[in-house]
């Protein structure tokens, strides 16, 4: 049989082999579903271990370092710093590790970066003390009684600030003056009673709401909110405060409002005044 000669040979057949890599077995999302389970069961063992070998006083210390502050729990109130988180002295608790009691307030204060713990246990002692001074004051006749609610105590890293606000029904001063209220009086009587005792240094600022004087007129916010403060340093110093204790007197007009959305409420005109640390 005669050699078949190369062009009567039939074209060598080529394979090509194509392999279609997918993005891991199934996908590989089963990985990152794994790895959240696996991480989420060894914090919950971590959690069960923590339960079972601490105390309860530990397990309280844990759960007041975990629990929000007050400046996210009552962000738009008076004291949006902490302490009683703007509230009056006597609100009903709404702290989620405490059952609600009407003026019966705890305070948890965070650590700031130059405290520790025991400089939050001191403040949080004095701060009782001075609020249990001053229910006892507020609460020797009825009329100081309903003006309770006028005053609210937060926390600051300053010191402790006491707020004597405004309302629809209650006003520090007379309109566009700087004469204190006889009702304002008694309240500034109360406080100045229950701050005497403090050794420390004061701050009084006055604020007023946005409502714009007459045009005119040569008085405006700014010297308002500055004479009320000095009024109510002079008040405070007749109910028994030091003078030497006072270290600056300020007016911020309509800057600092309360209620923001509303800089015209009448709970924006208010005092301050700061037992500073």
């Amino acid at each position: 049989m005669a050699k078949p000669k190369p062009k009567d040979l039939p074209p060598p057949i080529i394979v090509k082999k194509i392999t279609v890599v997918a993005a891991g077995h199934h996908g590989g999302a089963w990985k990152v579903a794994y790895a959240d389970f696996v991480t989420a069961m060894m914090a919950f063992f971590l959690l069960m271990w923590l339960l079972g070998a601490t105390t309860e006083k530990q397990r309280k210390g844990i759960a007041d370092y975990f629990t929000p502050t007050l400046v996210k729990m009552r962000e738009g109130s008076a004291g949006s710093y902490g302490l009683l988180g703007g509230s009056s002295l006597t609100d009903v608790d709404n702290y989620p590790f405490r059952n609600g009691q009407t003026g019966t307030k705890t305070l948890t204060i965070p650590r700031d970066a130059t405290g520790g713990p025991k400089d939050g246990v001191a403040k949080t002692k004095r701060t009782v003390s001075l609020q249990q001074r001053l229910q006892q004051k507020l609460h020797t006749s009825q009329s100081l009684a309903r003006l309770a609610k006028q005053v609210r105590v937060t926390a600051t890293p300053e010191g402790i600030r006491l707020d004597l606000m405004d309302d629809a029904d209650f006003s520090m001063f007379r309109l566009g003056t700087t004469i204190l209220t006889p009702q304002a009086l008694q309240l500034v009587q109360a406080i100045g009673q229950a701050i005497a005792p403090e050794p420390n240094g004061l701050t009084v600022r006055g604020h007023t709401d946005s409502l714009q004087w007459r045009p005119g007129d040569p008085a405006n916010n700014w010297s308002l909110s500055a004479g009320r403060a000095e009024a109510t340093r002079l008040a405070l110093m007749r109910f028994g405060v030091a003078e030497a204790r006072f270290r600056r007197i300020e007016g911020v007009a309509a800057q600092d409002p309360l209620i923001t959305a509303n800089p015209a409420d009448p709970r924006n005109r208010r005092m301050s005044i700061l037992l500073m640390d």
